[in-house]
């Protein structure tokens, strides 16, 4: 599930249960999310390093106004998206 204006970015892997399992979540929720894949993008394994102290860990979750969270729960996601108005 892709869109160029969803309201946060998730980083993935491909190996990554947490992420599965966060994106169903999220899709029950009707919350839409673009997917960067950081094993295929490197500007992307980056950022997601400079978001967790050098540490390629997903899911991270990059919002509209910048802010991040790591590997959250539904409620911290749906929460975020409600404080930055999205």
């Amino acid at each position: 599930m892709s869109a160029p204006t969803a309201p946060v970015t998730m980083y993935t892997t491909s190996w990554c249960g947490y992420c599965v399992r966060l994106k169903k979540l999220m899709q029950r929720e009707g919350i839409e999310w673009a997917e960067v894949n950081i094993e295929t993008d490197e500007a992307a394994a980056d950022l997601v390093m400079k978001a967790n102290g050098g540490n390629q860990t997903v899911p991270t979750l990059i919002f509209a106004d910048g802010t991040a969270l790591t590997n959250p729960t539904i409620e911290q996601v749906k929460s975020q998206l409600a404080s930055s108005g999205a």
